[in-house]
Parts: C-alpha cells; sequence; structure tokens
C-alpha cells in the first residue's frame, strides 16, 4: 500500500471502535513490546493484534488507547478503543477491514468517528465487569472458557448482602495486587449485584475505574462468604482494615468479562456503552 508523506497527508480523524475479544490465549490487552516491534512468542496481546490490523488497513502506523486495560486471561464483549488515521475508510470500512486482519478470537463489532477531544480512557464515567461462576459438583467442559468453577454449595443472597458494603467511594487497598501501580486505591464502587441463575453464581460490578485485580479479588472474598467459611460481615471488615493478605483469594481469570465502559450520552456512541 503505497504510503502518503506528512505534506500530501490529509488531516487526521479520531475513530472510536467496540472490540470483542477471547482473552484465553493472550497475555493480557497491554503490548509488551515498544510500538512497531514484533511481539514475542508467547506473549502475544490483543493491543499487539489490533494495532497490527489497523496499520496494514491504514497503510501506516496506528497506536491505540483502550477504555479498561486487561489482564491475561480475562474477555471483553465491549472494549473501546480510540485511535487516529488520515486514511479515508468510512467506518463500515475500518470495521470489516480491520476485523479480517485480526485472530478469529478478536473482532470489531462496531466503528465510529468521534470528536478530537474523545479519549477512551479518560472520557469514560465508569466501567462494568461481570464474572460467572459454575456452581455444582462437577467441572465444566462447554463454555469453560469463560467459567469460574466452584464445587461448593454457594448462597448468593449472602453474598450479594455482603457485597453491599463495598458501595460508595472507598480505600480498596484490600482488594488490590501488590503489584497495582495505581497512585492510590481510592475507587467509587457504583454498583455491585450477586445473582444466582441455576448452576451459574454471576457477579456484576460497576465503578468509575478498577485497581489491578480488583473484581477477582471481592470476587475471592464473596466465595468464602457465599461457601460459609466466613460471615457477612466479613467483607465490611476487609474494606475497612485495607490489608490485602487478610482477603480471599484471586478468582481464576476465565470467568471474567470486561462489558465496557460507561460514557456520557453526548458523545453519542451506542446505547450499551452510554449513561
Amino acid at each position: 500500500m503505497e504510503q502518503q508523506s506528512a505534506v500530501d497527508a490529509p488531516p487526521s480523524r479520531r475513530h472510536a471502535l467496540g472490540v470483542e475479544y477471547d482473552g484465553s490465549e493472550f497475555s493480557g490487552w497491554q503490548r509488551l513490546t515498544k510500538h512497531g516491534e514484533p511481539e514475542r512468542p508467547g506473549e502475544e496481546t490483543i493491543q499487539g493484534a489490533l494495532e497490527q490490523a489497523l496499520s496494514f488497513v491504514a497503510g501506516h502506523p496506528v497506536e491505540t488507547v483502550c477504555a479498561g486495560r486487561t489482564d491475561a486471561g480475562v474477555h471483553a464483549s465491549c472494549q473501546v478503543v480510540h485511535f487516529d488515521s488520515h486514511a479515508l475508510r468510512d467506518p463500515r470500512g475500518w470495521m470489516l477491514g480491520v476485523t479480517s486482519r485480526l485472530p478469529p478470537s478478536v473482532s470489531v463489532r462496531w466503528c465510529q468517528p468521534v470528536p478530537a477531544d474523545f479519549h477512551a480512557r479518560f472520557s469514560a464515567r465508569a466501567r462494568r465487569y461481570r464474572y460467572r461462576i459454575l456452581n455444582r459438583p462437577v467441572r465444566p467442559a462447554l463454555g469453560r472458557q469463560y467459567l469460574s468453577w466452584d464445587r461448593r454449595p454457594l448462597d448468593a443472597d449472602a453474598m450479594h448482602r455482603a457485597a453491599q458494603a463495598l458501595l460508595g467511594e472507598n480505600d480498596f487497598s484490600a482488594f488490590r495486587t501488590v503489584h497495582c501501580q495505581a497512585p492510590h486505591a481510592r475507587r467509587d464502587l457504583q454498583q455491585i449485584q450477586v445473582r444466582r441463575d441455576g448452576e451459574i453464581v454471576e457477579v456484576e460490578v460497576q465503578a468509575n475505574a478498577f485497581l489491578h485485580h480488583m473484581v477477582r479479588n471481592i470476587v475471592g472474598s464473596l466465595l468464602m462468604v457465599g461457601s460459609g467459611e466466613q460471615p457477612e460481615a466479613w467483607i465490611a471488615q476487609l474494606l475497612a482494615g485495607r490489608d490485602r493478605t487478610v482477603a480471599g483469594p484471586t478468582a481464576p481469570s476465565a470467568g471474567l468479562v470486561f462489558l465496557g465502559p460507561r460514557y456520557p450520552a453526548e458523545w453519542g456512541l451506542p446505547a450499551e456503552i452510554s449513561q
């Protein structure tokens, strides 16, 4: 594809993408090498695959910014990404062209032009995650890459009641990994629900932002309440104590899906990510 000089190139335009991916075979969202460098075998990332596909379609190097980085093995139903390009492509062309260059586990669901001041991360008001647990005596065979599994009978109602202690703006030090690089642990947890649907126990949570492993650490502690190992009041005690070493284990990554960010309606993005 012929490259245009900077003098001849049309003005750069910003687009937002809604990206769906199965994170099972990736080392997380964030590229582990410098932009433009090939990824090392066994360390492939969603960002690396997406930027390679975008750069091919654009005909020039493209960098991306996402709404919320996901860890190795974590999935996304609507990760939002923005990128800038002077290439003249319509949204359908970006969507189909980029998806055709991606591995089968990643696809672009939609593409939309956005103003130059839109930022996938900083324009978002909130992020949402869902964690699903298969609660039965035997492990899953079908859909196992999207489920955690716990053989102990779980009281989802007790988990839900205990989780309500986490609502509001709090210091979530008890639920952050020691490797978390965030400058502080205060986050505004806006919604958390635990419900059972047959053999599935589902935890859905929304906050302005999340700490590293925060959702999986919350789930790991709630599982101890659901199994009867700890009382419901224990979650509030963990929050107040701010001590990660006494909280529950980190739940496996397979059950976690990033549902997407939430943006103010004035950006005109799809309804599932607008509020």
